[in-house]
């Protein structure tokens, strides 16, 4: 009998909360525009925001806040993110996690971050970190490369983060592991081979047999 190949192991991680210990995306959007214009955008539409918050919609307020971001240069912000990735690495990652997320690169296998943080710091922490790829939520951007205030695509969350590793696997059979922290990562933990819910836990370096 011929055995049957093992196959490649891909290992997904969620960022806020499973790979850092806070989150992240509101700490950028205030360094990029400042807390009193976020704060305004929320205020100054007052039924969809409301709205918003009784279905506790992420994807409706991460959508007013970028609107804040219109005319702004990509390139600026490109730098911001980088520098923004920088103080992530330094100071807000979590030790358990990133451990894990290294045993997973010296075993061979692939790693993928898969979150709804924003691609201009995660592209660069995920460079810093090794992985393969950073799926995330991503800006539009005109073609004078500046901001148009609205996203590419949707907020890579729940579903969406899904659809965007299938994509990116394109059709590939792996063994799939998935690492995440909160109710916008069920869909991803529920499509895994192994799932890690990561909340209020410490991860061991290596997975116990």
């Amino acid at each position: 009998m011929t055995a049957t190949p093992e196959r490649p192991v891909v290992a997904a991680f969620d960022v806020d909360g499973t790979l850092t210990t806070r989150d992240c995306v509101v700490p950028f959007l205030r360094e990029l525009v400042g807390t009193h214009r976020l704060v305004h955008s929320v205020l100054r539409r007052p039924g969809r925001s409301g709205r918003a918050a009784m279905r506790r919609d992420r994807d409706t307020f991460k959508a007013i806040a970028v609107a804040t971001l219109a005319g702004r240069s990509m390139e600026e912000v490109a730098e911001r993110g980088r520098r923004f990735a920088r103080e992530q690495a330094a100071r807000w990652l979590r030790p358990d996690t990133t451990d894990r997320l290294a045993w997973h690169l010296e075993s061979g296998h692939e790693v993928v971050l898969v979150s709804a943080s924003l691609e201009p710091y995660l592209g660069p922490l995920g460079d810093s970190l090794g992985v393969a790829a950073s799926l995330c939520t991503r800006f539009e951007v005109d073609g004078e490369g500046r901001l148009t205030g609205r996203l590419l695509g949707d907020n890579c969350r729940g579903m969406e983060k899904v659809r965007r590793l299938e994509d990116w696997l394109a059709g590939r059979d792996v063994e799939l592991w998935a690492y995440g922290d909160s109710a916008g990562d069920a869909e991803l933990l529920a499509r895994a081979d192994r799932s890690f819910l990561v909340k209020d836990l410490t991860v061991s370096r290596a997975p116990q047999p």
